[in-house]
């Protein structure tokens, strides 16, 4: 069944098919994606979405531009939340019918409709099942607890959160331990109190739980600050504990670096060191995305910039935290325009690893845009759409997909916005309306067959219910796909909910979750083209029914 094809009908017949016996012994040959497909067919739906928000304000927000995916009422639609930087920030109901057009309703709240919003990121802070929000900005950051239905109040008297008064770009949080809380971590950027040229860079701030156990205990300095515009917790060598990586903007500093901190539980962060193996890198650091690209088992790490962007991946495995540029023989330097006609380098913001083609091999999207008019950088600098190979290198195919657009690109989202297994993207730009652009396949009929996919929402009990800090991994043939479930990353924005993967030509996949404990969940096989929750719970994988029209 085409993904790009599916009809209500079919997507209902396809649940009720799942719902009688999708997990089955023996679904039959799962052959290993081997051919790489062609870009999918994008149709931009911006006028008539019903997202008119737009992200505007002076150079201190520049920097900013982000969108929250989540779902706020449990339809299982991803609805979005939209920075407005000097307007106001909106929150969208997502409408679209299954395999429709995509549209979205304003919801209108004086919790959620804030001046100053940069970016904002989805966790479930308090474990009760509903969506909050971390929502950045500049003069004060709020926590918003979600009430369901789409509404939310602020949170941060409650949880013990002062906010702060910097100019916050970047956050990410991770469960450590027991704790009941997650730890969150702001990114700041320029003091602009701030006269010492080698301290331009706000400090950036660590909030843990408090040791009784009720809210937050008072913020942790992370000194020296370099001016952050992302952050990722990962367990970037596989030992169980998740490191803090900051992605800081060259511009702003003299003396600085990308950082990664040491977090050990119960102790102070550290940074790591030359001597531990940490090799100094230099960016103008606007977002990160991970991925296992190479299937050894670890994530490589993508950052975006100015001119070239980088691709790291580990030397020599875990023992170390040393790092080697492999962007150019991959093909993701991405390092001026590919069409338009300017020669100058670009400027990369929102990375994001996905498949949106449903081939089994991982693409890469990464927003563009000057900053404003930076006469050294592309004026013209249109976003990529890099889509992988069977050979691990990448193809652009961003014209040829329909998402071309030479307006200032931030923060973005691959979203199965209608729920009929194709990502769709939302991109958000400085000064005019976010872009919409809904996925309609790859289109042929001998390309649809090798173009199966799966949705998946790991559920554990407790405070940690969306298994924050687990791995997800999906076995194709002999293929393994790894994704670690992260808050962070990316550009002033993140996404919460359904996990997409493409599995080319295979009818099902071989599934299971390392838990943020360190258990392994046991191999479970499952049919293609359908929505699994996987329970810890019960052991079980369940499918998913969407709602009717």
């Amino acid at each position: 069944m085409s993904r790009g094809r599916l009809t209500v009908a079919a997507v209902g017949a396809a649940a009720v098919a799942a719902a009688i016996g999708f997990v089955v012994a023996g679904i039959g040959r799962t052959p290993t994606p081997t051919t790489p497909l062609g870009p999918p067919r994008f149709v931009e739906e911006t006028a008539t979405a019903g997202i008119g928000q737009v992200y505007d304000g002076p150079l201190a927000y520049f920097t900013g531009g982000g969108v929250a995916v989540f779902d706020c009422d449990a339809d299982g639609r991803p609805d979005a939340y939209v920075a407005g930087g000097t307007n106001r920030a909106g929150l969208y109901h997502n409408d679209s019918p299954i395999g429709g057009s995509l549209h979205f309703t304003a919801v209108r709240d004086p919790a959620t409709d804030l001046d100053s919003v940069t970016g904002a990121y989805p966790l479930d802070v308090d474990g009760d099942g509903i969506v909050d929000l971390a929502v950045l900005r500049i003069g004060g950051n709020v926590l918003l607890r979600g009430l369901g239905g789409c509404r939310f109040e602020r949170a941060n008297e409650r949880w013990s959160v002062a906010g702060g008064n910097e100019a916050t770009m970047a956050f990410a949080a991770t469960w450590e331990g027991s704790a009941t809380l997650p730890t969150l971590a702001f990114g700041d950027y320029v003091d602009p109190a701030a006269t010492d040229p080698h301290h331009l860079c706000s400090d950036n701030q660590l909030v843990r739980p408090a040791a009784s156990g009720t809210g937050y205990a008072p913020p942790l300095a992370l000194s020296p600050g370099y001016c952050a515009l992302s952050m990722i917790f990962s367990d970037w060598d596989r030992s169980g504990r998740l490191d803090l990586r900051i992605s800081n903007d060259q511009h702003q500093y003299m003396d600085g670096e990308e950082q990664l901190w040491r977090m050990e539980a119960g102790a102070a962060p550290r940074l790591y060191t030359a001597d531990e193996g940490w090799v100094r890198v230099n960016v103008e650091g606007m977002g990160i995305a991970s991925y296992d690209l190479t299937g050894d088992g670890f994530p490589e790490v993508f950052l975006t910039s100015q001119g070239e962007n980088r691709l790291q991946t580990l030397t020599s495995g875990p023992g170390q935290p040393t790092y080697r540029d492999i962007g150019l023989k991959r093909g993701v330097s991405a390092d001026r325009p590919f069409i338009g006609g300017d020669p100058l380098p670009s400027t990369a913001w929102h990375p994001e690893f996905e498949d949106v083609n449903n081939d089994g091999f991982i693409d890469l999207f990464i927003s563009k845009g000057n900053v404003r008019q930076q006469e050294d950088y592309a004026l013209r600098d249109p976003s990529n759409l890099l889509l992988g190979q069977a050979d691990g290198t990448f193809k652009e195919s961003a014209d040829t997909a329909g998402i071309l657009s030479y307006d200032l690109g931030r923060g973005a989202a691959l979203a199965d916005f209608n729920l009929d297994g194709l990502l769709d993207l939302v991109e958000v730009n400085l000064g005019s309306p976010p872009r919409i652009w809904r996925n309609l396949g790859v289109g042929d009929a001998a390309a649809a067959s090798s173009a199966h996919w799966l949705a998946l929402r790991p559920e554990q009990p407790g405070p940690n219910r969306d298994a924050i800090g687990a791995w997800l991994e999906v076995r194709v043939g002999d293929m393994t796909m790894r994704r670690e479930l992260t808050v962070g990353g990316g550009h002033a924005g993140g996404q919460l909910g359904w996990i997409h993967v493409g599995l080319g030509p295979a009818s099902g996949a071989d599934v299971r979750v390392l838990w943020p404990d360190g258990t392994a969940g046991a191999w479970t096989r499952v049919g293609a083209n359908q929505f699994v929750v996987l329970d810890r719970a019960s052991g079980s994988a369940r499918p998913w029914t969407p709602p009717a029209p």
